[in-house]
């Protein structure tokens, strides 16, 4: 009897000893939704940029210029003489505004007043962010930024909705190296 028992317990032993199995999923998502939405957002991005473009032809006063980064801009104030840019930690004193597409104010400058950026050390609007690498000190520059490089899919959560693109006119005050 002891012998059948402990041939028992030595074979649930065995059995219980077996390695984990993974768990199949019970659902398998095969990606359409994702590949769905990255076509809607390419295809809201290529509408966008044809308005922006639609809206600079009109302008023939101003000579825009294209960035690098994905959005369009030109000097309101322009020092050929400055040499220094802003870069990465530096601190820079800036003010600014912001209109929507069509030049209607949204933020005044009073209303934001002077603000202070350590820059890429610091939360920022992307394009806000890209605009400064690009001014000297004393520079003014009006930038038009798509939606995704300005609030993107939710705005500001105020004033500025989902996907809008704006136009800022920026004026770098100050730049403090940090070396």
């Amino acid at each position: 009897m002891k012998t059948k028992l402990l041939i028992l317990l030595i074979g649930i032993g065995m059995v219980g000893c077996k390695s984990p199995e993974p768990r199949k999923p019970i659902k398998t998502v095969s990606g359409s939704y994702t590949n769905q939405s990255i076509e809607r957002y390419k295809q809201l991005v290529a509408q966008e940029e044809a308005f922006i473009k639609e809206i600079l032809a009109q302008d023939t006063i101003n000579n825009y210029l294209i960035s690098e980064q994905g959005f369009w801009y030109y000097y309101n104030t322009q020092l050929p003489e400055a040499t220094e840019k802003a870069d990465f930690g530096d601190v820079v004193e800036y003010k600014y505004n912001i209109k929507d597409i069509y030049g209607n104010i949204i933020y005044s400058e009073e209303s934001i007043g002077v603000q202070t950026y350590h820059m890429d050390k610091q939360e920022l609007m992307t394009g806000l962010r890209e605009g400064l690498k690009i001014l000297k000190e004393g520079e003014t520059a009006t930038f038009v930024f798509p939606s995704y490089k300005a609030y993107g899919y939710y705005g500001d959560l105020d004033k500025i909705g989902s996907n809008t693109p704006i136009i800022s006119t920026v004026t770098l005050i100050n730049i403090e190296q940090i070396n």
